[in-house]
């Protein structure tokens, strides 16, 4: 029920983006980067810790009616740790494009505000890289797929032409730790800092 709250919720911000992007008044572009820490929640079998990743790419941000339409896309490297009940140890780290659409609303004036969103994300997967501590290990593996999606929900505080925003992310597809095993969904949040680069 949860997940198709999420994913009802995700299609109804990015209908009311599209229909409010028809008249724009305002437009700006701009760059990001920041870090990030993933969660695979586990149970029974496998435990898991997150590290921090790296987040980096660029954003638009369409604005009209007191609503804004912001299409992403970056770079993400998510890291953690795999462990079975037997000690085995998978040192894992993720590599994907993600592409969120992010429908918001922005209140302040004179340079100094904060803003409000959420939509959905959908991730690319371009390299998977897991490093097991001896054979045995290769049961903690985690099967992470060629794409996976998700919904965002965020704040942001904007300086100027400066930007600072924190993020959660929550996976609507599942993701299983080894053959006939524990699914998960990815947990994950974000810090990043962006600049405009210019605007219209």
């Amino acid at each position: 029920m949860k997940k198709t709250f999420l994913l009802t919720f995700s299609i109804c911000l990015l209908a009311i983006g599209f229909a409010s992007a028809q008249v724009i008044p305002s437009f700006s572009f701009g760059a990001k980067a920041g870090l990030n820490f993933s969660a695979f929640p586990a149970n029974g079998k496998y435990d898991n810790s997150s590290q921090a990743g790296y987040l980096g790419g660029v954003w638009a941000r369409f604005g009209a009616l007191g609503f804004n339409f912001q299409p992403e896309l970056y770079a993400t490297a998510k890291n953690l740790t795999i462990k079975d009940d037997a000690g085995n140890e998978n040192k894992a780290k993720f590599t994907s494009l993600d592409v969120p659409l992010l429908i918001g609303t922005k209140i302040g004036a004179f340079g100094l505000g904060g803003r409000f969103y959420g939509g959905p994300v959908f991730s690319f997967t371009v390299n998977r890289d897991q490093s097991y501590s001896n054979a045995a290990a290769e049961v903690a593996k985690l099967n992470y797929k060629d794409a996976n999606y998700g919904v965002q929900l965020g704040a942001g505080l904007d300086i100027k032409d400066f930007s600072v925003d924190l993020r959660y992310e929550g996976g609507l597809n599942k993701i299983s730790y080894g053959p006939g095993y524990s699914h998960t969904r990815v947990s994950i949040f974000s810090l990043s800092l962006a600049y405009k680069i210019f605007s219209l």
